[in-house]
């Protein structure tokens, strides 16, 4: 049963409606559109509502598929913690082992951010100037590297930054090694590609390798090949990636040979990069 202000409420829409009815076409239409203006707001929330809710139950991923995801996680979490157990218990029989030997225990790197701040136009492909200096413990011959491999050497230092002569000049050969054989060579310039260099001496019967990787060897240069060295270990740790060989070549009449190596890392996308303190 309807009560008093339904009747009223009633009364008041007829009321409207008929005066609607009365009215000329042109003032109906503008009455028409002023009140669907009012009501849009309302119809476009109702809207957004609805595509807020249509997304978040798009969203929603099944149960079944969060729990095997989770499984994949913890699995890869314990493999993870496997080989970290085996990567320790590598290190600890290592360490054991040169003790045994006699060897010096093998320090681990300490790393020094750096910057590139500059390049020298004349000597693009050679030369880079970092954000670090004596102030922060660099010195000249500290290596220069990145998460690919060795960039070069530091070759002056003032007190806020340094210049770093890189891989593929003249004054940074490097004693290096094919890591799938342990045969040693020396790391020269290549002239006519900035992202090559050359591994030479290697024998005459080498087994390197297209694709076989090249790093450094750690062995000490004499001043007579233009480096520079700080004693045990030369100038460079042992184990750095220098790069990969693209092919092998005969030189000097047959009596040695050497390998086109390219380099892991891009000298001309150089950033952030780490001073080496050995």
């Amino acid at each position: 049963m309807l009560r008093k202000p339904h009747y009223i409420a009633f009364g008041l829409l007829a009321l409207v409606g008929l005066i609607l009815l009365s009215l000329p076409e042109s003032a109906a239409n503008r009455v028409k559109l002023t009140l669907t203006g009012l009501f849009l707001p309302l119809f476009g929330f109702t809207e957004s509502t609805q595509s807020v809710a249509r997304r978040a139950g798009n969203s929603v991923v099944p149960r079944d598929d969060l729990v095997r995801e989770l499984e994949q996680l913890r699995a890869e979490k314990q493999k993870l913690e496997f080989n970290l157990a085996q990567t320790q218990e590598a290190v600890r029989e290592n360490d054991r082992l040169r003790q045994f030997a006699g060897f010096p225990a093998r320090q681990p790197w300490k790393l020094k951010p750096a910057r590139v701040i500059a390049r020298d136009p004349a000597n693009w492909w050679r030369t880079a100037f970092i954000d670090v200096g004596s102030k922060d413990g660099v010195r000249v011959d500290m290596p220069v590297i990145t998460p690919e491999g060795l960039a070069g050497r530091v070759s002056a230092v003032s007190t806020a930054r340094s210049q770093v002569v890189l891989l593929g000049d003249q004054n940074c050969r490097v004693a290096a090694l094919v890591k799938e054989t342990a045969e040693n060579g020396i790391v020269v310039p290549y002239v006519s590609d900035p992202a090559i260099v050359t591994l030479t001496y290697l024998s005459r019967g080498t087994p390197a390798k297209v694709g076989q990787a090249i790093v450094t060897s750690g062995l000490e240069l004499k001043p007579g090949h233009q480096v520079l060295s700080s004693g045990l270990g030369g100038v460079f740790p042992r184990g750095i990636r220098i790069g990969e060989i693209v092919d092998v070549r005969n030189v000097g009449f047959g009596l040695y040979q050497e390998a086109r190596v390219k380099l892991a890392v891009n000298l001309n996308a150089l950033d952030q990069v780490w001073v080496v303190a050995q």
